[in-house]
């Protein structure tokens, strides 16, 4: 794929529980990303469990890992030996069989990440800010790409295969909730980080609202136990969310399905508010500000945040009400497995506001539906990030598991911390 704009959804999706695919000539490409979407979720595997999976025949099979395996994304096993026959060879990904950058944009910081084919995080750089400035984001991503392509040997910098954004769209729309003078945020008006950035890489630039590539990156990354259908609310310093079906991100026509954020709930004098006015964690810093507590470890240490008293309960117990009903109400359209919850938090924090909504959902009336399975995300803090870095990936080794939009200016919700 040439360096440019990039979209997604284009590849061809299953209709089942798994990935099938095509046995006509002319679907070698396809076919390969079948093979390493099923590796992927399922772990190694040999060619007849692939065969099976895919409904390929095990001799496309065969000649398709033979060349993934010369082409450095494949890497043999142990032999696995039966009661008869030849022994198995379980095929795995190769770690690395290529890398990717994932850059977050958030409220108060950046991050810029380096993976490898299995999404471990090889390093990664973080730039703290009171409000985000295009030139200076633009010089921390720049300085940042060189730094962190150091770190790879020349056959390594061959296999950068390219660098996902996780940002607001629309950013300069966000002033008053960013702090930030409305003269600095105009300048985002003005700029397309995307096409900055891809003037200066010679690799692919992809883009995503930061809410959803963290989603991607639950998909992608995350030990989501199966589940094809689910609705993802990372909650940073502003709420927003995703939405994943038959096992891919959903965008929608516009690329604005699950902008959860702007999904009405009842407000604390019962009249209809938006979820992100209600369970973002600005919302907690709002609170503490008010009364002279320091704030600042809320976006700092989100590894731990100390002791922040009644403050903090207050905000579990209202952000757990709005979350419930966002999620009763997701689920009257869409019957979804689970409802995944993450965000810019400590585990402990994330824990007690899981727990705290499933305890709301119990005092929702919800006769005639099935509410999903509310659980903790399992990629954490830096799920934008990561959800950067699974943009080139997914769009060039996966099938159906991104949603990669191109520059253009799209609403969304800004989740970032």
């Amino acid at each position: 794929m040439e360096a440019g704009t990039h979209k997604a959804g284009s590849s061809e999706l299953a209709e089942s529980r798994f990935h099938r695919g095509t046995n006509q000539s002319g679907m070698r490409d396809h076919n390969e990303r079948i093979v390493l979407s099923l590796v992927r979720e399922h772990g190694a595997l040999a060619k007849s469990d692939i065969a099976r999976m895919s409904s390929l025949s095990l001799q496309t099979v065969s000649v398709i890992m033979r060349g993934l395996e010369e082409a450095g994304l494949l890497i043999r096993q142990q032999p696995v030996r039966g009661r008869i026959g030849q022994p198995s060879i379980p095929m795995a990904l190769d770690p690395e069989g290529a890398y990717f950058l994932g850059l977050k944009v958030g409220r108060r910081s950046a991050d810029l990440v380096l993976i490898d084919f299995l999404g471990k995080v090889r390093a990664m750089l973080h730039q703290s800010y009171l409000y985000p400035v295009p030139s200076e984001t633009i010089r921390f991503a720049l300085e940042g790409i060189a730094t962190l392509r150091g770190t790879l040997d020349p056959a390594a910098n061959k296999r950068l295969a390219g660098l996902g954004i996780a940002m607001p769209y629309e950013l300069w729309n966000w002033a008053d909730a960013a702090g930030a003078p409305a003269s600095v945020m105009d300048e985002w008006r003005h700029h397309s980080l995307q096409a900055d950035l891809q003037a200066k890489c010679d690799f692919p630039v992809y883009l995503e609202n930061d809410a959803t590539a963290a989603c991607g990156a639950e998909l992608v990354f995350g030990q989501f136990a199966g589940a094809r259908d689910f609705v993802y609310f990372y909650i940073g310093a502003f709420a927003g969310g995703g939405i994943v079906l038959n096992g891919r991100l959903f965008g929608g026509q516009t690329g604005n399905a699950g902008a959860l954020g702007s999904m009405p709930v009842p407000g604390p004098d019962g009249k209809p508010a938006q979820l992100i006015d209600i369970a973002s964690i600005a919302m907690l810093e709002k609170a503490l500000k008010a009364r002279g507590i320091e704030a600042a470890q809320l976006w700092t240490s989100p590894e731990e945040w100390g002791d922040l008293g009644e403050d903090l309960e207050i905000w579990i117990g209202k952000a757990a009400d709005a979350l419930a009903y966002a999620i009763v109400s997701s689920s009257a359209v869409i019957d979804f497995e689970a409802a995944i919850i993450d965000g810019w938090m400590p585990p402990v924090v994330k824990a007690r506001l899981v727990a705290a909504v499933g305890d709301a959902l119990g005092r929702i009336d919800v006769e005639g539906l099935r509410p999903p399975i509310v659980r903790e995300g399992s990629v954490g803090i830096h799920a934008r990030a990561l959800g950067g870095a699974s943009l080139p990936l997914s769009a060039r080794f996966l099938v159906g598991a991104g949603s990669v939009k191109d520059s253009g200016v799209r609403e969304g919700g800004l989740a970032g911390g």
